[in-house]
């Protein structure tokens, strides 16, 4: 019998001992979320609109600097038409060969031959039938009608783009000047007139010298042969 309650007693002890070594599993603690500040979310949302504003700046073609206000337009001239609070109607364009624009709503309409000014107020005419009271603003961004071509002994043949009463020194500076192989004084412009090709001679020596434009005055679409 005394053996028995030792027996006991020893078991007693050691699962009291066991319970007590035995440490809690600590639960896992789930990382703190901090949710940004009234403050940052709205400099976030000002900095996304900024730089979404400055990308359709930038998508937006520029006008032309110092564009006479008399400007006419012609083939090939890249324009912004702007029609106030309507955007699916505005955008850019360029005059067909035809000397015509598409425009959603009215259609064709003539551009060649108009200036930025009168062609706004035919686009606000037309548009009237469909748009109360419409403001409609024209502007240039690339002036491609007025140019002349170079051909022969230049640093840069091709088309130059004509500026306001351009002269031919200024063209042939406009062109990289004449190589070293030019013949200065037999350079002539090719010209259409009526059906025809007209030859007018320049002395470039002479022009140089003295001054002496010999009374060429260019034309857009001519062609300068430099042999």
């Amino acid at each position: 019998m005394k053996y028995l309650l030792t027996l006991l007693s020893l078991c007693f002890l050691s699962c009291s001992v066991g319970s007590f070594s035995q440490e809690p599993t600590p639960k896992p603690v789930a990382p703190a979320t901090t949710s940004p500040s009234p403050a940052l979310s709205q400099a976030a949302a000002e900095q996304a609109a900024g730089q979404t504003a400055a990308a359709a700046a930038a998508a937006e073609p520029a006008p032309v600097q110092d564009l006479d206000p008399n400007y006419v337009l012609g083939s090939d001239d890249a324009i912004m038409v702007h029609v106030w609070k309507e955007p699916t109607i505005s955008g850019p364009l360029v005059v067909r060969p035809d000397g015509r624009i598409s425009l959603p709503l009215v259609g064709d309409l003539p551009a060649s031959g108009m200036t930025p000014m009168a062609l706004g107020a035919e686009i606000a005419d037309s548009l009237k039938k469909f748009i109360n009271d419409p403001s409609v603003t024209v502007t240039v961004t690339a002036v491609n009608s007025k140019r002349i071509f170079f051909i022969g002994e230049v640093n840069r043949s091709g088309p130059v783009s004509m500026t306001r009463e351009m002269t031919m020194l200024q063209a042939i500076s406009a062109a990289g000047g004449l190589s070293p192989y030019a013949n200065q004084r037999k350079i002539y412009i090719l010209r259409g007139e009526k059906g025809k090709q007209v030859k007018i001679p320049f002395d470039y020596k002479k022009a140089l010298k003295e001054g002496n434009q010999q009374g060429v005055v260019l034309a857009p679409g001519d062609t300068i042969v430099v042999p």
